[in-house]
């Protein structure tokens, strides 16, 4: 069963399309969005949310852009101070701009954080918070992307990426992307030098006739004899993956490296299509996780793609998303770090579905290669979380303390997601210490989920499970054979199974009292075995002794048939007459037998008689025909027929075992 996380909604007045945590301040929030340029009567907007608290959450300062401008389409939080934000966003010029060769798709803006309020629910400030709209100041516009030769202008800024700002002279890299341009970019960019004319291009990677379906950047500042500012940059269009590094100031261009793509289907394969790449994020420097959806719309995957030192790819384990998917919309990542960089650590990823669900994951796995038994775990599936297609997926970051303790107070991050519904929708998940402070391990850390057992060793583990279980049944079913009598007694089951059990599996027989009758034996029950067993034997006998004398009668009057058949149809008639008769005297005999030997040997009985009544009936069947024979066309049966009619097989005694 999946957690119940606590969860926080709030309905704007435009469609989102983006949204970023602030890295550094988890109880911030930045969306954007808007319907475009002035038609619909929606507003163009970025709006700061305040997520504080888990049940609710709220907007605290909105930026309201220009109608006569696209909407807010890609977004990021490059940097934060306790009091302000920097943002960088995608928006479009006019499209009067844009036809005059115009189009300042780059923006960037200053946000201030509003007066906190005091734990009395006071404000913090001097300044009331309540009504407070925030000071925001745009930065500065640019063009970065190449001048469009198409006669009608389409590209917009599809994706805006950032690396993580690094604390020890590391620089900060950005990346920007096109969409529906005629030929793809992407460009990066020192995401520190932003001006009013923009940041320093530090290098341009042309796509071609494809676009970059994602794109993403890792830092290598915890590398030896590698230079600071450097970084790995890694993007996938339909059908490839590509990886390069770059250094902030190099003077020679990046030359992307080939990392993976996905194989051409068999000639004989009925359908030629094939999965295309959707999102990607880097884990580690040598581990990325690849979103991929399956052709027509058949479901979606999560990959592991490990990178050796040249930037060559190899898939370590490929998992599919629950079957209401058929195609995924949005990918997120955030890492809960260790406290030493070559202890294991942990990342959440969270997906969402064309189906309005989010699949939220954990994967524990080691800092550096090689990369074992990873197992992507399911944390929880949330259902139909928004009215409308989800557009964007953000975690917060985890800012843990040194090392927490038992009076630590409990750590979250939060998952956001946006919908083109105009919702945002706040989750929060509660982390736990692993292992506990009580155990006094000198590498804690926190984890959604506790690490489980490895792939391997669960394997193990269930195989081993499962021949003790095969073993148990085997041992329970030949032991309750045994004692049924239905097996070769191989475990002696019956010397060391309780008597109260060996009964109820196999109730004993119970002999009771019968009446005496003329020539039938009076069994008398006794209550120990022995006597139980020669009273049947008795019985046994004497009904054996009466099989036998009705088999001598029956075969003496089918005798003296066969000899009236042959000398005249009348004496065959008092033959056939005595044979109904003495077969009627048999039929009472076994009958009174019956009746007073069912309580005593039911089985025995029950087994018998069927086989003695159906001679007897057979006879007078046999009989009936020699009469209606005789009687009504004698003339037209000749004796040898009536008498082959009346053979009936050797009559054998079922007690003689």
């Amino acid at each position: 069963m999946a957690p119940s996380l606590a969860s926080a909604k709030l309905t704007l007045s435009y469609p989102i399309y983006a949204s970023d945590f602030d890295p550094q301040n988890s109880d911030f929030l930045l969306v954007g969005g808007g319907g475009g340029e002035g038609r619909t009567g929606v507003g163009n907007k970025i709006t700061l949310i305040d997520t504080s608290r888990k049940q609710t959450i709220s907007a605290a300062v909105d930026v309201d852009l220009s109608r006569d401008e696209d909407s807010v389409t890609s977004l990021a939080v490059a940097s934060s101070t306790p009091s302000s934000l920097i943002a960088f966003a995608g928006i479009n010029s006019s499209e009067e701009d844009q036809n005059a060769g115009r189009n300042e798709h780059f923006r960037s803006f200053r946000l201030e954080y509003p007066p906190r309020k005091g734990p009395d629910g006071t404000d913090g400030s001097d300044e009331s918070a309540q009504g407070y709209k925030g000071q925001t100041a745009p930065l500065g516009r640019a063009s970065l992307f190449k001048p469009s030769a198409a006669s009608k202008k389409e590209t917009y800024q599809r994706i805006t990426r950032l690396s993580r700002p690094c604390k020890i002279n590391g620089g900060q890299l950005g990346a920007i992307a096109t969409g529906l341009a005629p030929e793809g970019e992407i460009v990066l960019f020192d995401a520190k030098t932003n001006g009013p004319m923009g940041p320093w291009v530090e290098a341009r990677i042309s796509i071609g006739k494809g676009e970059a379906a994602d794109v993403d950047i890792i830092g290598l500042n915890d590398i030896e004899d590698v230079p600071p500012g450097s970084f790995t940059v890694a993007y996938c269009s339909d059908y490839v993956v590509h990886a390069f590094k770059l250094t902030l100031k190099q003077k020679t261009p990046p030359e992307p490296q080939y990392a993976y793509s996905e194989l051409h289907p068999d000639a004989s394969s009925q359908s030629k299509a094939r999965p295309k790449f959707r999102s990607l994020r880097f884990l580690t420097r040598n581990l990325l996780i690849v979103l991929q959806n399956r052709p027509t719309r058949q479901g979606a995957d999560l990959l592991l793609l490990e990178l050796s030192p040249h930037l060559q790819g190899r898939i370590l384990r490929r998992q599919r998303l629950h079957s209401g998917i058929n195609s995924a919309t949005a990918l997120s990542v955030t890492h809960l770090p260790s406290s030493g960089t070559s202890l294991p650590s942990q990342h959440v990823i969270a997906v969402a579905g064309q189906d309005t669900s989010i699949s939220i994951f954990t994967l524990e796995h080691p800092s550096k290669p090689p990369f074992k038994s990873l197992k992507l775990r399911l944390h929880s599936l949330l259902k139909s979380v928004h009215p409308s297609q989800i557009t964007s997926l953000s975690f917060s970051s985890l800012n843990p303390p040194p090392e927490p303790q038992q009076s630590t107070p409990p750590q979250y991050i939060k998952l956001a997601s946006t919908s083109i519904a105009n919702t945002v929708i706040v989750h929060t998940l509660t982390l736990r210490s692993y292992p506990l402070p009580s155990s006094k391990s000198p590498s804690q850390r926190y984890v959604l989920t506790p690490p489980g057992r490895s792939e391997s060793a669960q394997l193990a583990l269930s195989i081993i499970m499962a021949f003790v279980a095969i073993a148990l049944g085997m041992l329970s079913l030949q032991t309750y054979s045994e004692i049924k009598g239905l097996a070769p007694d191989y475990l002696g089951a019956k010397s060391w199974v309780s008597q109260h059990v060996q009964d109820y599996i196999a109730p004993p027989f119970v002999l009771g009292k019968n009446t005496s009758t003329a020539g039938i034996p009076t069994i008398i029950p006794s209550d120990s075995s022995s006597s139980a067993a020669t009273a049947i034997s008795s019985f046994t006998d004497q009904t054996s002794s009466s099989s036998h004398n009705l088999k001598d009668r029956a075969t003496s009057t089918l005798s003296g048939i066969k000899d009236a058949v042959t000398d005249s149809p009348e004496d065959a008639r008092e033959a056939v007459a005595s044979a109904l008769d003495a077969a009627s005297a048999a039929a009472s005999e076994l009958s009174v037998a019956s009746a007073a030997y069912s309580a005593t040997a039911s089985s025995t009985i029950s087994s018998a008689t069927p086989s003695v009544f159906s001679a007897a009936s057979s006879t007078v069947s046999s009989a009936s025909s020699i009469i209606s024979a005789t009687g009504s066309h004698r003339t037209s049966y000749p004796a040898t027929t009536i008498i082959a009619a009346t053979k009936r097989p050797t009559l054998s005694s079922p007690f003689h075992t």
